[in-house]
């Protein structure tokens, strides 16, 4: 059960949390540096080369520019001269297309489950221009009331203004608000800054939820580090509040 006030709407992040590129990031460059003639290139190093260069990336606004330095480093001597020099505008264009991204197969009936209970529901990103068209493109923009985009609000996850502007835009108190997100930092700890409850998906973690929650009473300092494994254990959560 979540703690506190009873929830009136729900917020969730999209990369990681509701999509995620398919067959990976790395294979979607293998794709595109192929067409424009580097054939052959890992996609396991292509992969590895992402991960290490999205964690260190600092001050990320996800802008244009942003993504292609963050390309750039994914790549880093794979090719020469770099992907931002070359092919980069191919790359930034195929992650704006629908068939580079695979729903998690718990994200349609969740938030059916979750509408159906008269959960308001809203997006809460960090993304850019691609976005809105995307979620289009994927059929996924029909369940939510609100869609809030970083690149339009300007500022990202977690700083408070975008979780203010999504209370705002729902008309819900903040306390009134669950946020779902993958992310540690700009999802579970923003929101809690901003008032907000949070969970944290994590689909990796284990077979069992419950056992990755706080068996203690629901208190909402408890509820803080909470995790869940997917959509459907949220809808569980909410069904018992």
């Amino acid at each position: 059960m979540i703690a506190g006030s009873k929830i009136q709407a729900v917020t969730v992040d999209v990369g990681g949390t509701l999509i995620q590129p398919w067959p990976s990031v790395g294979h979607v460059y293998a794709e595109v540096a192929a067409r424009h003639g580097w054939e052959n290139l890992s996609a396991e190093e292509l992969n590895a080369g992402f991960v290490a260069a999205w964690r260190a990336k600092k001050n990320f606004q996800h802008t244009r520019e942003d993504w292609a330095d963050l390309v750039d480093q994914s790549f880093g001597r794979l090719c020469q001269p770099p992907p931002s020099r070359t092919f980069f505008p191919a790359i930034y264009q195929r992650f704006a297309e629908a068939d580079a991204w695979r729903i998690h197969e718990d994200v349609l009936p969740g938030l059916e489950a979750l509408a159906s209970l008269g959960i308001r529901l809203a997006v809460l990103s960090n993304w850019d221009e691609r976005l809105r068209p995307l979620l289009q493109h994927l059929r996924l923009d029909r369940y939510f009331e609100t869609i809030i985009v970083s690149c339009e609000v300007g500022f990202t996850k977690p700083s408070l203004v975008i979780f203010e502007q999504a209370s705002k835009k729902l008309g819900v108190p903040p306390a009134q608000i669950l946020h779902v997100g993958d992310s540690l930092a700009e999802d579970a700890a923003g929101a809690r800054a901003a008032n907000f409850q949070a969970l944290l998906i994590d689909r990796k973690a284990g077979s069992s939820a419950t056992a990755l929650m706080p068996r203690s009473r629901n208190t909402q300092a408890e509820n803080r580090d909470r995790r869940i494994l997917s959509l459907h254990d949220l809808v569980s959560l909410i069904s018992i509040r």
